[in-house]
């Protein structure tokens, strides 16, 4: 096997016959959907989210890649900027259940996960499941809510599943939370825990649209939402199948090293104060299978790693307090360490 920086130097050059990564029928020729059929449904799903969100196709394809990913996605960004019309654009994109929170300071764990009521006519105790309990789970201003409420959210994110009064009830998929936040210096706000960063897949901020974007949105939003207008392209089984495929996408050795190499830097560089973890490493290479397959790639290149690196890892990484003082961020950090770290060569 070959490689190098682009294209087919990452592909096996004489695949097996069972290799899953290389079916790629949409039909009755390999198991699933095949990358065709992943590409067909994505891109119903990505125009679905564009109808809604405009001038911002690089933010609408990481929150698709992050759902392919089994991901979480949190969306950070000063208020009015969109963050609550995307979680809603692509959880109505997806025929499947839906459950909105919104965060406050009187939130409580249990008005999340759910909660054992006592049944007078059975004369026992039924759990009544709270909002988590659905495919696609979206919390706005999360960090406005308590640490303890917030930590509602870590078991269900990583183990799909809750344990309410010693009963675990596992989590339906696709599970997917999508979280937005305001600024931290923003008044009302308690910062996200060190653990629960680590658990969403990617961090997004939207920006302002350009001028253009801003005008559509006028013509567009001006007397009614388009979210009313949104109607699902796709089903939740659609969804298990696609992430199926993204699963069997192949990633070459080297690439997996790089993205080793890659999360290991950040343990190392003295503006860091904390280093990415090993379940970022597991994130950064599942959101590079999805990110090639929407690209209608069966394997993984170092520029998919490269252009997921500072939404996977940035958010996990806490400066040192000199950097701090410099204003050195953590997402330059990521970018410097893509731009000075070697990549994968054909032949090695």
């Amino acid at each position: 096997m070959a490689v190098g920086t682009h294209g087919e130097s990452f592909m096996e050059t004489d695949p097996p016959a069972s290799h899953p990564a290389r079916q790629r029928s949409s039909g009755g020729d390999g198991p699933g959907p095949g990358l065709d059929g992943l590409a067909h449904v994505a891109n119903k799903i990505r125009d679905a989210v564009e109808s809604v969100i405009e001038g911002k196709p690089s933010v609408v394809r990481l929150a698709l890649t992050v759902l392919l990913a089994e991901g979480h996605l949190l969306i950070e960004d000063v208020p009015g900027v969109g963050k609550t019309m995307l979680a809603k654009a692509l959880a109505r994109s997806v025929d499947c259940s839906v459950r909105r929170v919104q965060f406050t300071p009187d939130l409580l764990p249990s008005d999340i996960t759910g909660v054992s009521a006592y049944n007078q006519e059975l004369r026992e105790f039924e759990f009544k499941p709270g909002p988590v309990f659905a495919n696609i789970v979206v919390g706005d201003e999360i960090n406005r809510a308590s640490p303890k409420t917030q930590s509602a959210l870590l078991e269900c994110m990583e183990e799909r599943q809750v344990t309410v009064d010693g009963t675990t009830y596992a989590l339906e998929p696709p599970f997917m939370v999508i979280s937005t936040q305001n600024p931290v210096e923003m008044e009302g706000t308690y910062p996200l825990p060190e653990a629960q960063r680590d658990r969403f897949t990617a961090r997004i901020s939207m920006g302002y649209p350009d001028s253009a974007a801003e005008l559509e949105m006028l013509d567009t939003h001006g007397q009614s939402s388009p979210l009313d207008r949104l109607t699902p392209v796709a089903h939740a089984a659609d969804v298990r199948d696609l992430i199926e495929v993204v699963r069997r996408q192949h990633v070459a050795q080297p690439v997996r090293q790089y993205a080793i190499d890659l999360v290991s830097a950040t343990r190392k560089h003295p503006d860091l104060r904390l280093g990415a973890s090993p379940r970022a490493t597991l994130h950064l290479v599942r959101a590079a299978r999805a990110y090639a397959a929407l690209d209608d790639r069966d394997y993984v290149v170092p520029d998919d790693v490269q252009d997921l690196a500072v939404p996977v890892l940035a958010h996990r990484l806490l400066p040192t307090a000199e950097a701090q003082v410099e204003r050195r961020r953590p997402e330059q950090v990521v970018a410097d360490l893509v731009k000075r770290l070697p990549v994968p060569s054909p032949g090695k």
